[in-house]
């Protein structure tokens, strides 16, 4: 039970962790030159990069 739990910590990643851009790319439908650009811009703030990658596809 122990080793459960630990494997489910060191998997588990903080939410104030920059995305992945290829997760990031896919999630939103963008490219991951876009994805990577707004992941930059952004760092670390998820609310702040999703609403970004939504008014981008929202504009294409």
């Amino acid at each position: 039970m122990k080793r459960d739990h630990v494997i489910a910590q060191e998997t588990r990643r903080k939410v104030s962790d920059p995305y992945d851009v290829t997760y990031f790319a896919k999630k939103h439908g963008i490219s991951a030159t876009d994805a990577a650009r707004i992941i930059n811009l952004h760092r670390s703030d998820r609310d702040s990069a999703d609403r970004a990658a939504y008014h981008l596809k929202d504009s294409l």
